[in-house]
């Protein structure tokens, strides 16, 4: 299992728009669900909540027709799922790629074979992400870390 922590710099904050703030580490999952689909790997996003969920969902829709990405909300969509799952409950399906949004590290992430984690530049994010960084490494994991620019 390899776990991937994308460190965001300050001026990564957030991106908007004229209707709302979206975190920068959303818009960042979504770019990375892409690349794993195109990479033919099946991706869950986990989030913290159910509002959280639907966000990503929305960005998933706004990619360019020629760039879009197949996903749907837990429970919805085929019966194995698309591509690419949204929850903020714990998945019911197998998939290769955890992609973690939720401020703690989850239960389940020994499911997955490669696991995404962000460092958002906000302190109170960041602080969290520390927690999690610690927690891989009490459970014998060593996290690489990437700069996200």
């Amino acid at each position: 299992m390899t776990v991937t922590f994308y460190v965001l710099a300050e001026s990564q904050q957030s991106l908007a728009n004229e209707l709302s703030t979206v975190p920068a580490h959303f818009a960042l999952a979504c770019q990375l669900c892409a690349n794993f689909y195109r990479a033919n790997q099946r991706v869950f996003v986990y989030t913290a909540s159910q509002q959280d969920a639907e966000l990503i969902d929305q960005l998933l829709w706004q990619f360019d027709a020629d760039s879009f990405v197949p996903h749907n909300l837990s429970g919805e969509g085929p019966a194995r799922g698309a591509p690419v799952e949204i929850s903020w409950q714990p998945p019911r399906q197998s998939r290769q790629v955890l992609i973690n949004l939720a401020p703690d590290m989850p239960d389940f992430v020994r499911r997955f074979a490669d696991i995404i984690e962000f460092v958002p530049a906000e302190a109170t994010a960041k602080a969290q992400a520390r927690e999690r960084y610690k927690q891989y490494r009490q459970s014998g994991i060593t996290p690489a870390t990437v700069n996200a620019d």
